[in-house]
């Protein structure tokens, strides 16, 4: 008989990310196999879980096509050795394509359907351009339901400090130039690395090589190497590289589990799910998403900003971050958000980027055992934002001194 169920992140891990295009260490490497490496990764970093007991596997990837395509997480599943006997789906919500991989599945454990469940992303902008499969339905523009200048990120990003105008682009700047600041920080000491799954990469040369860390960081930049950057969305604009996520590649994946199979396989999960929430704004002004978002999964748990101890928001742009964070009264460098640095930085491989601040968080939780509640948030596409709400397991009611 079904009961219903707590849902626990056992644990995640990733790829290195690698600078989208020609010149990155994944131009040779199938995104089918940066899925496939993750999730073998995973099973072995998990090998006290039975491969036979997966419920399902949800991939998702925004351009579901190509290397991309064919149902991935059935198709990952069966190359990644799992039992033929496990089903899997692909999911695609755009930029929240595997944090709605990791609340499908862990809808599906709540419910009592399954007790484990693989769930993560993967996105190779280099073999496929963010809409470059895509054909938008004419009526979109033809009716005014939608701006032109919705479907491109970047002119969405200038929109909101249309909107906003004491979100200046100094503040952005700044934000952007202390990501890169935080992950290598991060880096050197040592916090990155170990969710992280080598892969084994061909050069344009053909040689072989090792992905090992993260490829398109740029620690050495300053306030001054951003003022002098272009602005590529509109003349004397705001938004410039050194604010936005680069193009990557990359693949996630986790593992939940029900609080049934957590006891009968004595595991020890790194995050219990709260509660989650999606939520539709302006298509013209995506970045402001994850606050409508984040207001119900606040609400849903029956708490409110200031019990969220830990931030992971993904940077999709700075100035996207900033109006979150301006809208709860929070400063734009609380030592509570994106503490090893963000997307700027690390990339933001599209689907596979949930997955990523579930990752960052879960390590987070465990140096922080004061810290009970967590939150993961990002925008999405086409007017849209996603939040989950993580309860730390180690938390111990101590304040930190």
């Amino acid at each position: 008989m079904a009961e219903l169920s707590d849902v626990y992140f056992v644990d995640g891990v990733r790829t290195p990310f690698g600078r989208a295009g020609e010149k990155g260490m994944y131009w040779n490497t199938r995104a089918d196999d940066l899925a496939v490496k993750a999730t073998i990764g995973l099973m072995e970093r998990n090998a006290g879980v039975p491969a036979d007991r997966i419920d399902d596997v949800a991939i998702a990837a925004t351009s579901q096509t190509g290397d991309q395509g064919l149902t991935l997480g059935r198709s990952v599943a069966i190359l990644a050795g799992l039992p033929q006997t496990v089903p899997g789906l692909a999911v695609e919500r755009m930029c929240a394509g595997a944090m709605t991989s990791v609340t499908t599945m862990g809808a599906s454990i709540g419910v009592g359907m399954y007790d484990f469940a693989i769930a993560g992303g993967v996105e190779h902008m280099g073999h496929h351009p963010i809409g470059g499969n895509a054909d938008p339905n004419p009526r979109f523009v033809a009716e005014k339901m939608v701006d032109p200048g919705a479907l491109n990120m970047g002119v969405t990003a200038e929109r909101i400090f249309d909107r906003f105008p004491h979100l200046t682009k100094e503040r952005s700047d700044r934000f952007g130039m202390l990501s890169q600041h935080k992950v290598q920080a991060a880096y050197d000491a040592g916090k990155i690395q170990p969710d992280l799954v080598s892969v084994a990469i061909k050069g344009a040369d053909g040689a072989w090589g090792l992905a090992t860390e993260d490829e398109g960081r740029r620690p050495q930049t300053t306030m001054e190497d951003l003022a002098a950057l272009k602005t590529p969305f509109r003349p004397h604009g705001r938004v410039t590289a050194g604010t936005s996520s680069p193009l990557t590649d990359g693949a996630t994946m986790s593992l939940l589990a029900g609080g049934g199979a957590v006891k009968e396989f004595g595991l020890a999960p790194k995050m219990r799910m709260v509660s989650f929430a999606f939520a539709g704004v302006q298509p013209e002004i995506m970045g402001i998403g994850p606050i409508p978002s984040t207001e119900k999964a606040l609400k849903k748990a029956g708490l409110t900003i200031d019990d969220i101890g830990l931030f992971e928001l993904n940077e999709a742009f700075a100035i996207q971050v900033i109006s979150l964070l301006d809208h709860f009264g929070i400063a734009d460098d609380d030592p509570r958000v994106n503490q090893w640095g963000g997307a700027i930085a690390l990339g933001h491989p599209l689907a596979a980027s949930g997955v990523r601040l579930m990752i960052q968080l879960a390590a987070q939780f465990a140096e922080r055992p004061d810290v009970r509640y967590g939150l993961t948030a990002m925008c999405v596409g086409l007017g849209q934002g996603g939040s989950v709400i993580w309860e730390n397991p180690h938390y111990d009611g101590k304040k930190r001194k």
